[in-house]
């Protein structure tokens, strides 16, 4: 996967946050072994998985010691079995053994993303609709989460609220209705898409006849949904994108894809993980 400069300088930036927080001012347990001692270790994953965090592994033992070296057995967006061998490492042992926890989260949390949204990716594959991410993401932590969405196979939303335009509920209120809201949008930001959130076909109506480039369809039900891409055919010209959002499940997203909506956006490709099972094993 490929890592910009914005995502490589937040990597080298969260990663000495993270050292920092978990060595303080020295690992005092590693003092425990010669510092000329050189060591051999395999991480391993416990758990199935989509790998998604290399570079902040990378980075982590660049910043202890560059001494260590890695040797990769696979690539972020790469699917691994059970019991696989993720990386071989070699160098000081203090280091290696400093930096271990602290890769291991990094690499847990973000594989743990990436293979929740490849699982997604699956499920509605054949149908033309793309997984979405949201911004229900681990603070501090988005560049990251959205890096192992792609790994997943997904597409980002808005990265943040500077870079795109989403009205919701309570921007609806605020300006006055779905037409003011969006007629503000246009004058205030032309050169950005517009997108706006409905509860119910009026109001999926209301915004179509406001010309919204795409609708947010919050908590629709399978009949709803049906509905409103007949609706947007029969209204649209060109029709808006449609994107179904609101406790979509793995059991229930392949159902909502059929509907013919556009986009699948999954808050809990974030903020409902569970941790990938690694671990460092040492060669004696």
């Amino acid at each position: 996967m490929q890592v910009d400069q914005q995502l490589l300088a937040v990597i080298r930036a969260s990663v000495e946050n993270a050292l920092a927080e978990d060595i303080g001012d020295g690992d005092l347990t590693a003092e425990l072994v010669p510092a000329s001692t050189m060591l051999d270790a395999t991480i391993i994953t416990r758990d199935p998985m989509t790998m998604a965090g290399r570079p902040w592994v990378d980075e982590i033992f660049r910043q202890l010691d560059p001494r260590i070296t890695l040797e990769w057995q696979a690539d972020d967006g790469d699917s691994l079995e059970a019991e696989s061998p993720v990386c071989n490492l070699r160098g000081p042992a203090r280091p290696i053994l400093s930096g271990e926890r602290v890769a291991l989260n990094f690499l847990q949390t973000l594989s743990a993303t990436a293979t929740v949204t490849r699982a997604c990716v699956l499920a509605v594959a054949g149908t033309g609709c793309r997984i979405l991410d949201t911004r229900k993401t681990l603070p501090g932590f988005r560049l990251a989460q959205k890096y192992a969405v792609r790994c997943g196979g997904g597409y980002n939303h808005r990265i943040g609220l500077f870079d795109a335009i989403l009205i919701k509920e309570n921007h609806i209120v605020g300006a006055g209705g779905i037409g003011a809201a969006i007629a503000s949008a246009r004058k205030l930001h032309p050169d950005k898409p517009v997108e706006i959130e409905v509860e119910s076909l009026a109001e999926a109506t209301a915004a179509l006849t406001a010309r919204a480039d795409r609708l947010l369809l919050d908590n629709f039900t399978l009949t709803m949904l049906q509905r409103a891409v007949a609706l947007n055919k029969k209204q649209g010209d060109p029709p808006a994108e449609l994107e179904a959002s609101g406790g979509v499940t793995i059991e229930a997203i392949a159902a909502v894809a059929e509907t013919g909506v556009d986009y699948i956006s999954v808050g809990a490709l974030t903020k409902s993980i569970c941790a990938i099972d690694l671990s460092m094993r040492f060669d004696s």
